[in-house]
């Protein structure tokens, strides 16, 4: 799985024009499941997240988790992790998990980094076209892809 967290003061997604779901100061986490992905990089990435100190501490330094500072997470499907642009100019995105399989893993990353925050994670609507909003700290901006974990 791919994911690209920021770390954010506020955050919100909008569907055909209304907010389905925002949050205070915590993480955005944009994940893509593809073809090769297994139940492992899904738990895996959650604990990995959960766990990444990139809040500061008191002495202004990258100490803290989202977990330390009972924060909240925002998961927004993103299929577009997956592109490959080595061949001219147009993405394709045949690494990308079919949708089924995405949901099903997806679900399970959620479940498994709700788990460890001890509070729901908000979403984004899979395969909706959605606008994001982010207030961005730092910027404070991580790629992760969970093969690189093991």
């Amino acid at each position: 799985m791919r994911a690209v967290i920021q770390r954010v003061k506020e955050a919100n997604v909008e569907v055909d024009g209304k907010v389905i779901s925002k949050i205070g100061e915590g993480l955005v986490v944009f994940l893509c499941a593809c073809v090769d992905d297994e139940e492992e990089d899904a738990e895996a990435l959650a604990r990995k997240i959960a766990y990444l100190r990139i809040f500061d501490d008191n002495e202004g330094k990258l100490n803290r988790s989202v977990v330390d500072v009972g924060g909240e997470v925002l998961l927004v499907s993103e299929f577009t992790l997956a592109a490959n642009i080595k061949k001219g100019h147009r993405p394709n995105y045949l690494h990308a998990a079919e949708k089924e399989e995405a949901i099903r893993l997806m679900a399970l990353f959620e479940k498994t980094l709700s788990s460890l925050i001890k509070k729901p994670i908000s979403t984004g609507k899979f395969g909706a076209h959605m606008i994001v909003s982010i207030r961005n700290d730092g910027p404070v901006t991580l790629f992760i892809d969970s093969k690189d974990l093991w």
